[in-house]
């Protein structure tokens, strides 16, 4: 009989395989002395060690340079170069000579090492931390003699259900996806990075699950359901009939949604809704293409930062803009500039913060730095002449910000000019609207921007006071309270009295009735993820903007989530039945 354990869907599908446990965390060390005789046996050893960790090093880097270019294998140079440092070397090698084993002398090093660094005035040598948690949990897996969990091990065509706490850059850029099926994680919510890369690399996924770690054991036979959030261990072979029965059933709805993808978006009362497609990284493009999307309403840019130990230079960006416009062929491609800090930090030069989401991130970092913002911005003016780009300020919340935008842009463009170098120098900006104050105060935002973006990721988390990648609160965070569904109608309102474009590209457009929610609340241009695109285009083909409309004011006038919820299920299901799936997420996100 199975056993189940419940998460977050993240990401759809049903997978059945066996667990890859990944613990990779720091392990326990017991503290053990050797005697002088052994000292140097114990020296020799600690190399050894460090040069099998050196080695696995230059077999991840190679294989990722491979599968994902040299700017993503990088982030295993810094660590590299942690392993050859001579001063922990000596102080290891020291410790020894004291009569301590080489696992508890490295261990305290290590330590020793990340507490300095975690509270260095320089940035860069902050954001070093991880690297050197990456180093010490490899070399003392070693020493220990334990087994090597690293996700590189998994051979491939062994459809293996990866399950960890929770998946870091450096561990991320080694998921090889013809050995990786899906991903299980105790840590992270439907919006955090790994559910977002998750639906991206088309990889079914649960998170939330808390303690899937700590309940497994490894190799066991799994049903995952991304769906549902649920996880089934050691099902009989029964059980497993139905799920391949219900995943044989999920993939014929799928080919009938795919059908879709010529038809336009228009509601049977003839309202035109455009949809694009989220893209994080420039292989999705051809994905979304196919897709039925009309164009990106959301590029992502920060996949060229994450886990790199330099930012990319204007050559390397460029080349990437490029590729995605080219794939849309004069379709709208809508890319946000860098939205780094909060869950999405790259290796150097930026600094661990204790409180990421309100501190240090996205236009307020971009403007503190502005010759990286001019390097990406000179990119992207470049990039426009390949095709119908418009520029994206993330976490906007003052005018002058809008300004200052404004001004670096004319000055790349300068610099583009007085390089004789060709490039668009009026491509429209806009912003998006993720936070109250912005939300708020539009109407003193509108008449200096081109468009908005409703960022409902951010918004919600923002409005609710509630850290959307924290799974203890899960279930407080709520798109459809009533607080949310205000700020979003007035949005809409300002943005029509300004006369400008307002879309939504937060993960809330791609759950069925949060699109039914919005397309009532006024809100005719949505960006969902690449494969909701025929799902959504159901949904507006199947009902009137008036019905809609009635809906999402029953919500604005709810009292609770739960409330508007019901109002809009309900009145949902009136035109197109009590399908589960359509209420919850993709296809259930509770």
């Amino acid at each position: 009989m199975e056993r189940q354990i419940r998460g977050i869907p993240a990401s759809p599908g049903i997978v059945v395989g066996y667990v890859h446990l990944l613990r990779w965390e720091v392990p326990d060390v017991r503290h053990r002395i050797i005697p002088d005789e052994g000292v140097s046996a114990e020296i020799e050893r600690f190399h050894a060690a460090r040069a099998q960790a050196r080695d696995r090093l230059q077999q991840l880097r190679t294989r990722v340079e491979a599968s994902a270019g040299p700017e993503e294998a990088a982030i295993f140079d810094v660590q590299l170069s942690i392993l050859d440092d001579e001063e922990l070397t000596r102080g290891v090698a020291e410790l020894i000579r004291q009569n301590l084993a080489a696992e508890k002398a490295f261990d305290e090093v290590m330590l020793e090492w990340r507490n300095r660094f975690a509270r260095h005035s320089a940035a860069m040598l902050r954001e070093r931390v991880g690297d050197l948690t990456d180093v010490h949990i490899r070399v003392l897996s070693l020493l220990l003699d334990l087994p090597d969990h690293d996700p590189v091990s998994v051979p491939p065509g062994s459809n293996a259900i990866l399950v960890t706490h929770d998946l870091t850059p450096s561990l991320t850029v080694q998921l090889d996806r013809s050995s990786i099926a899906a991903i299980a994680t105790d840590a992270g919510t439907r919006t955090a990075h790994v559910a977002i890369l998750a639906r991206s690399l088309g990889l079914p996924a649960v998170v939330g699950l808390r303690t899937a770690t700590t309940d497994l054991h490894g190799g066991e036979r799994v049903v995952l359901d991304g769906g549902t959030g649920m996880l089934a261990i050691n099902p009989t072979d029964e059980e497993i009939a139905a799920y391949h029965e219900r995943q044989r059933e999920e993939e014929v709805a799928e080919a009938a949604l795919s059908e879709l993808a010529a038809l336009e978006a228009v509601t049977l009362d003839g309202v035109r809704v455009i949809l694009r497609a989220n893209v994080d990284i420039p292989e999705d493009a051809e994905a979304a293409a196919r897709s039925g999307a009309e164009g990106v309403g959301l590029m992502r840019t920060e996949f060229l930062v994450v886990g790199r130990p330099n930012m990319p230079d204007e050559d390397e960006q460029y080349r990437a803009y490029r590729r995605v416009l080219e794939a849309f062929e004069g379709h709208p491609v809508i890319i946000r500039t860098f939205d780094i800090g909060g869950d999405k930090l790259p290796i150097g030069g930026f600094p661990t913060e204790p409180n990421p989401f309100l501190g240090w991130r996205a236009i307020r970092m971009c403007l503190d730095q502005p010759e990286m913002f001019r390097v990406q911005l000179r990119a992207l003016l470049r990039a426009s002449m390949h095709g119908n780009l418009r520029i994206m300020l993330p976490l906007i919340v003052t005018l002058d910000e809008v300004l200052a935008a404004r001004r670096l842009i004319a000055e790349a463009s300068h610099e583009l000019t007085g390089r004789g170098v060709q490039h668009r120098a009026d491509v429209p900006l806009g912003i998006m609207i993720e936070t109250p104050a912005a939300a708020v105060a539009g109407d003193t935002l509108a008449p200096h921007v081109d468009f908005f973006s409703i960022g409902t990721n951010d918004l919600v988390q923002y409005t609710l006071a509630v850290d959307r990648g924290n799974a203890n609160l899960a279930p407080r965070y709520t798109p459809l309270h009533p607080a949310v569904l205000r700020l979003i109608r007035r949005t809409v309102e300002v943005a029509e009295l300004a006369d400008i474009d307002v879309a939504v590209c937060g993960e809330m457009a791609s759950q069925p009735l949060m699109a039914f929610a919005l397309l009532g609340l006024g809100v005719h241009q949505m960006s969902v993820a690449p494969r909701s695109v025929p799902l959504v285009k159901r949904i507006v083909r199947s009902v009137t903007a008036a019905h809609a409309e009635v809906a999402a004011s029953a919500a604005l006038r709810a009292l609770t989530a739960e409330q508007a919820r019901h109002e809009l299920a309900s009145r949902l299901a009136d035109v197109v039945g009590n399908a589960p799936y359509l209420y919850d997420g993709l296809p259930d996100s509770r």
